[in-house]
């Protein structure tokens, strides 16, 4: 049978409310990334032999570093290895707890009750909701953002109120945004730094603004932090849990997926207070059984090395400062941001004498029809385009080549801002 077929049987009656129930499959709505896969595909077969400059894609554009790849061989031969892992082994709790020292300067991190290593940040904030949430509680989450963490929320009968992350206030939440009557519902409050996909970064005085919020209002603060380690320009590597109080109030998730050009590697650690670790430990049983212990004792190998992410770092770095002067050249208002991989920017509202463009996904849907440049529409908080500079590149030279192209193919129109 097909599924339209199967959609008349009785499997179509036991599905769960959170994924439709009775209407699940059925809905006619086009997500974004969808119809940004559907564009490229018409745009390349309407285009034969044209490059497609991919900026969107949100994950490294090389392999990992080759002593994390030979460590991986080694310790995979070796018999001991090939068991679960459960709950981690302590090697790469020990290296989790030592990384944030030497990157982050994070004192007092227990690695025995203070550490647990994740299957990649995904399914770490896809199990924190079933730690706390019971029906009718709230999730507070920062919009634009990633959103699996209020979509777990929903799954357990909560509630998720959502903060709009603003120019302005330097895509910050802003606390006073939050009713005293959500504050007081609240169980977990998300946030990312730096952040996906503005790209901004948080400050100290910030995280002790959040940490005496959660403080008073009784609220445990959950800090991804996948893109910590990618600064720029003398920005420090912040971490929440460098700030006095953090433990007290919350937890910090790392990876290596982006850190380390280790996104297929799924690893990555939660941190913090130990009552959340262990609780979060006792959740995570019920749901995996680890990653493979060669993986584990590669990434230790990874995280004793933060030099290999400082290179990728430069490199990131390198691409912002091309991608945001071309950028520029043709009248937008882009700021090279301080962390992570993306570039947001303001979409222009039209070209001059032509076409109106009313949200970003009008304009992302124009540069991959009409330029073949793919990007990532956020019409959240505004209308903005992500970029990300993971493009697929050879070398220097050819990033040169790369983004003196996008600056070719949008100068023959003249934007309104």
């Amino acid at each position: 049978m097909s599924v339209e077929q199967y959609q008349s049987t009785y499997i179509q009656q036991q599905f769960a409310n959170r994924i439709g129930g009775a209407n699940y499959g059925k809905d006619t709505n086009i997500y974004k990334f969808e119809k940004i896969k559907r564009a490229k595909a018409a745009a390349k077969q309407a285009n034969p032999g044209v490059e497609l400059i991919d900026m969107g894609v949100g994950e490294p554009d090389e392999m990992a570093d080759a002593g994390i790849v030979a460590k991986l061989a080694e310790e995979a031969s070796k018999p001991e290895n090939r068991g679960y892992a459960d709950n981690g082994i302590p090697e790469f709790k020990e290296a989790a707890a030592k990384y944030l020292k030497e990157v982050f300067s994070v004192d007092g991190i227990d690695a025995a009750t203070e550490v647990l290593h994740t299957i990649g940040s995904k399914p770490a904030l896809a199990m924190l909701p079933s730690v706390f949430i019971n029906p009718g509680d709230v999730t507070i989450m920062t919009i634009p953002g990633y959103p699996v963490m209020g979509t777990h929320t929903k799954y357990l009968g909560g509630e998720v109120f959502n903060v709009e992350l603003k120019k302005e206030n330097n895509f910050l939440p802003d606390l006073n945004d939050i009713p005293e009557e959500i504050a007081k519902r609240a169980k977990l409050f998300y946030l990312n730094y730096p952040n996906n996909p503005t790209g901004a970064t948080a400050t100290k005085e910030f995280f002790v603004e959040v940490i005496a919020w959660a403080k008073k209002h009784d609220v445990v603060i959950v800090h991804d932090a996948p893109y910590a380690a990618l600064t720029y320009d003398g920005v420090k590597p912040l971490s929440f849990l460098s700030v006095p109080g953090a433990k007290d109030v919350g937890v910090e998730l790392h990876s290596l997926s982006k850190s380390y050009n280790m996104t297929g590697w799924r690893i990555g650690f939660i941190a913090g207070n130990p009552l959340i670790v262990k609780a979060f430990g006792d959740v995570k049983d019920n749901n995996d059984s680890g990653q493979f212990i060669a993986i584990q004792k590669a990434a230790a190998y990874g995280l004793a090395n933060p030099a290999i992410t400082e290179a990728i770092a430069e490199k990131y770095s390198r691409r912002h400062n091309l991608l945001v002067g071309a950028l520029n050249e043709l009248g937008f208002k882009a700021e090279k941001p301080k962390g992570s991989f993306f570039l947001y920017v303001e979409a222009p509202k039209g070209i001059k004498g032509g076409q109106r463009f009313n949200s970003g996904e009008d304009f992302s849907q124009f540069m991959i029809r009409e330029k073949l440049i793919s990007s990532v529409p956020w019409d959240d908080a505004g209308s903005y385009v992500r970029f990300s500079v993971t493009f697929i590149a050879k070398d220097q030279a050819d990033e040169i080549r790369v983004i003196d192209e996008i600056k070719r193919r949008l100068s023959d129109v003249e934007f309104e801002f």
